[in-house]
């Protein structure tokens, strides 16, 4: 509930909405019970003798009145509720997706970002329906509350108050009498379902070794076990539910027949008008109707809690790692002293956003674009490190293949060069500045192709426009030169505007991979990262593939990490790594001259080499 919560902020930016909407609530609600107040008057006064028509014409009117105003105002509510709910639940997103933004590269490092973008939707929705299901009726619900004690107090000080007692019972002890029972059952229900989740999830991804094994009966066994056990707590909460209901029925009874007895009374002794019995009777209906959604809403406050708590953990923890990093930043900076922290204090993102803008083109030094100096790195939770003593220089425009057997370390390493992971010992600076220091404004240092890079559902100029979308069509189309797209679109029936569809299926393999590759181009980055963009593709397709991506990268900086060594006589040079370590490094000529293992790899992805082809590498071989 703080300042910089998720829900007082919104709260003060839409007060005076929120004041309307429960101000129209409210009225909704008296309107429904005037609404039967009147419609009771009149049946009693219709079954006698009026003394005057107009006696019948006033209450008519009136039922007619709250009969309408009931379904305007109800209407005219859910409206603006709704309206400003929305502004609210696009407010909480946007804070959202500033908050994650600039921590996108290390979020997918420790996230998987799919679940982490859907739990945190979850949560928002999950604040959205507390307005909409908590907070306005139980405020609207509270101000009927103290109108019906104050006008019934007018008749009867004494029966105003048994009422209150009663719907006081209603809006609060039963609703956090069940909370405090049920919370628990909740809670545990939870992790029986997680539980449950996790176990099934394993299950399926290692169904196979279970078949082979032989224990899938002894699974099956075991998962109907714990199933059993989540639905005691189901049933329980169900039970809950039912007695609860059960409770809250018996208590508006009690209040109806309460009145009853009351107005009977004001009627023998002729302080109240026969006529308006049922009036009183009838009323009580629609009015304790307007206090029974408060248990429901009371019980969803731990959801909310919850909601709340995780996204205040991931904003405390994304603020103190930028903190951390603007810190490191300002005790890095030759000639800083304390006043630098005022800096800080001013906009946490500035510092970056300047260093990004001023240095770019002051820092870059050809010699050194990139340098890994006696880097160690280890994940938490791990004894021994993926990456030992590394020590690499790739300097501008240099184009280096990076190879190893899976495990070796070679995401690690990007990801060490991308800022995304900060070494447990040395350094990784990109143009002389620690790479973690990028890390906000990585996007305009380093661009990368992946395996599967996501194409949105939306047309192809958009998704290449994704890097840039303010790039000129020149820029555009130049773009798609180079990635060799342009005989493609021509021929689309749309062009730029074709649909991609879901997850760019429209396309080929090679296709999608060349429609990311425009977009990476037009990032307009000088270093470039390929992590194994061609997985997946056909001998053929790969090969016309990197020869597209070798020929459109010009004099950027290269850094391509491969299984394979197909165009690998390419490369500037070849670094090896393995287990942790760089065991080799050269060019293509060196190694293949040098090391009997590195010949090994390369026939095993040549396994067609011509004999006029290996006739010249053993050639270079003597030479060498």
């Amino acid at each position: 509930m703080s300042s910089n919560g998720w829900i007082m902020p919104y709260v003060k930016q839409n007060s005076l909405r929120f004041a309307a909407i429960i101000a129209l609530a409210a009225l909704t609600l008296l309107c429904a019970a005037m609404l039967t107040f009147t419609s009771g008057y009149l049946i009693s006064k219709a079954s006698l003798r009026p003394e005057n028509i107009l006696m019948l014409y006033v209450p008519i009117v009136g039922v007619r009145t709250f009969g309408i105003a009931r379904s305007v105002l109800r209407y005219v509510e859910r409206l603006l509720a709704h309206s400003a709910v929305l502004r609210v639940l696009s407010a909480m997103r946007v804070r959202l997706y500033d908050q994650l933004e600039p921590h996108a590269l290390r979020l997918r490092g420790q996230y998987r970002t799919g679940d982490l973008l859907g739990v945190m939707s979850d949560d928002l929705e999950s604040l959205q329906n507390m307005y909409v299901r908590t907070i306005f009726p139980a405020v609207a619900a509270l101000i009927v509350y103290g109108v019906v004690v104050g006008l019934l107090g007018w008749f009867d000080p004494v029966f105003a108050g048994i009422i209150a007692l009663y719907v006081l019972v209603l809006v609060a002890i039963v609703p956090f009498a069940s909370l405090y029972i049920s919370r628990t059952w909740q809670q545990q229900l939870k992790q029986q379902q997680a539980a449950l989740y996790s176990r099934l999830t394993d299950t399926v991804m290692g169904l196979g070794d279970l078949l082979i094994s032989g224990r899938q009966h002894e699974f099956a066994d075991s998962y109907a076990e714990e199933e059993r056990a989540a639905a005691q707590y189901e049933r329980k909460l169900s039970r809950h539910k039912r007695y609860v209901a059960l409770l809250l029925q018996i208590v508006v009874g009690l209040v109806v027949a309460q009145t009853a007895v009351w107005a009977t009374g004001q009627v023998t002794d002729r302080s109240m008008d026969a006529t308006m019995l049922a009036a009183f009777v009838l009323v009580m209906l629609p009015i304790t109707e307007a206090f029974l959604p408060m248990t429901d809403a009371i019980q969803r406050i731990p959801s909310y809690e919850e909601s709340v708590a995780r996204l205040d953990k991931l904003n405390n923890e994304l603020d103190d790692e930028l903190n951390d990093e603007l810190n490191d930043v300002t005790a890095s900076t030759p000639g800083s002293t304390a006043s630098n922290s005022s800096i800080a204090s001013t906009s946490k993102r500035k510092p970056a956003q300047s260093l990004a803008s001023t240095v770019w083109l002051e820092k870059i030094n050809p010699s050194n674009s990139i340098q890994l100096r006696q880097v160690h790195y280890t994940y938490p939770g791990e004894r021994e490190p993926v990456l030992r003593n590394v020590n690499l220089t790739i300097e501008q425009g240099k184009r280096i293949a990076i190879i190893g057997p899976s495990g070796a370390g070679k995401s690690t390493l990007l990801k060490l060069i991308q800022g995304a992971y900060e070494p447990d010992h040395g350094q990784v600076l990109i143009h002389g500045q620690l790479a973690t220091q990028w890390q906000q404004q990585i996007h305009q240092w380093i661009a990368v192709l992946n395996q599967k890079p996501y194409l949105f559902d939306t047309t192809l100029l958009n998704n290449i426009r994704l890097s840039r979308p303010e790039a000129a069509a020149e820029e555009v189309e130049q773009v798609l030169d180079a990635a060799q797209l342009s005989k493609l679109i021509a021929a689309l029936p749309l062009g730029y505007h074709t649909p991609m569809q879901e997850a760019g299926r429209r396309f080929s393999g090679g296709e999608r991979q060349r429609i990311a590759l425009a977009r990476v181009l037009l990032q307009q980055t000088p270093i470039v990262i390929l992590d194994e963009p061609t997985v997946g593709l056909d001998p053929r397709t790969e090969r016309e593939l990197l020869d597209t991506i070798l020929g459109s990268l010009g004099d950027k900086t290269m850094i391509w990490v491969t299984h394979r060594l197909v165009r690998a006589e390419q490369m500037d040079e070849i670094v090896f790594i393995d287990e942790g370590e760089i065991v080799m490094r050269g060019s293509h000529q060196q190694l293949y001259a040098t090391s009997e293992r590195y010949r090994h790899l390369y026939r095993m992805d040549h396994p067609v080499m011509t004999a006029r082809t290996m006739e010249e590498q053993e050639r270079y071989v003597v030479q060498a």
